[in-house]
């Protein structure tokens, strides 16, 4: 049996704020499962490891013993969470939230014990209101309460649009945890002002009001902005390996250590051992392959992750070119075209100026040889492989 006190270490790690703890203390002491609520909206068809930072703290509320509950949002996911939004964002239709809610099934098993998770989906209970029922809903907030939300606030004040069907999403992200009374909900630090509007409405109904904990949000590769599939700077956990290791191997120094404090399985223990040797001189790109090899394990198997590790190895420390690239055919013309443009036309950088930026930093060799000036014409009648940057490479045929 595992004490409140062990549970109360275990819960912490990787939380932001839990709100209140010692209600928490109370519910564990009683010794009975708790109902451990966390939802997500079902928006985009794969989940990243953004997602997992909740999964993994439900992981470990299952293996304490409480009953961890899925929800998946696929009413709500048709208004769209308005967090973080500087302007009313489209809603989905019926049948794109169902189709992104059964890739979710497949995928949140890889990390959650199936034979001790229940998923909902909060259509069971949201799709039986009637108006009376959403008016009513309505009527337990003021529109004074909500521009106290802060993207809101932002938004009313800086003149852009708020559709009244975006003030519904936190009344019915709330009202799911009526619904499934639960004890304690999970969600990211951006998500502070639906969770506490779950405790106001358990409130207001009778019940006692739900524990909240917030997550830290994990950052993308960009070691800045929160991972989103959006800005492009996530690691999705249905990547192929090579893909998973090789982006988390580009993370910062500084970054790796978030992602083993928020995603790893290591114990504290490990993870302060881990610091200590950097600090005494080890290389952090060593850690980093522990890292990476972790993560591959985890999301498809510790054979993939090895050979994920001996194919980094080789093509980016010993400057492999991988085999069985695709051919890209670029038409440069007579008098041929920048080394920048090629990059562009062949989609290895998003812009021309990334492609400049990127020669001028060293990053771009053309048959494993670097190229150092920018002004460099290609000219037709050639097949060349260019490698930007670390991971992309391109075989071409100039035409």
């Amino acid at each position: 049996m595992v004490s409140v006190e062990e549970s109360l270490q275990v819960i912490r790690r990787g939380s932001e704020e839990i709100l209140l703890e010692e209600d928490l203390v109370a519910r564990l002491k009683t010794g009975k499962p708790l109902c451990i609520k966390t939802g997500f909206d079902p928006t985009a068809p794969d989940l990243h490891l953004g997602h997992t930072v909740l999964l993994n703290k439900m992981r470990q509320f299952q293996d304490l013993g409480h009953e961890v509950i899925f929800l998946i949002g696929d009413f709500t996911g048709m208004i769209g969470d308005p967090s973080g939004k500087n302007e009313t964002r489209p809603p989905l239709t019926r049948e794109q939230v169902q189709e992104n809610a059964l890739t979710y099934q497949k995928q949140v098993f890889k990390i959650l014990d199936p034979n001790k998770t229940k998923i909902l989906f909060n259509s069971e209970w949201l799709s039986k209101f009637t108006a009376v029922d959403m008016i009513k809903l309505a009527s337990t907030y003021t529109v004074a309460r909500m521009l106290e939300r802060d993207d809101f606030h932002k938004r009313y004040t800086g003149g852009y649009s708020i559709a009244i069907h975006e003030f519904l999403y936190p009344l019915l992200m709330g009202y799911d945890s009526v619904a499934m009374r639960a004890d304690v909900e999970l969600g990211g630090t951006d998500q502070k002002f639906n969770l506490l509007v779950g405790r106001e409405l358990q409130k207001h109904f009778g019940q006692k009001p739900q524990t909240v904990i917030m997550m830290p949000l994990l950052p993308g590769l960009d070691g800045i902005k929160k991972m989103s599939k959006s800005l492009g700077n996530y690691i999705g956990i249905d990547e192929p390996p090579k893909e998973i290791f090789g982006k988390v191997m580009s993370l910062s120094d500084e970054t790796m250590w978030l992602y083993f404090d928020l995603i790893s399985f290591k114990t504290l223990a490990e993870i302060k051992a881990l610091r200590d040797a950097v600090a005494n001189g080890m290389n952090p790109r060593d850690v980093k392959f522990l890292l990476a090899e972790e993560i591959v394990a985890r999301f498809h198997s510790a054979t993939q992750a090895n050979q994920a590790k001996e194919d980094f190895i080789s093509q980016f420390q010993q400057g492999v070119i991988p085999e069985n690239l695709d051919e890209i055919t670029v038409n440069v013309g007579a008098k041929g075209m920048l080394i920048a443009n090629v990059m562009k036309t062949a989609g290895l950088v998003n812009t021309t100026s990334d492609g400049i930026r990127l020669v001028e930093q060293g990053g771009v060799k053309i048959d494993g040889e670097k190229i150092l000036s920018k002004n460099l014409h290609l000219q037709p009648g050639k097949t060349i492989v260019i490698q930007a940057g670390k991971r992309r490479f391109a075989k071409i045929i100039l035409v």
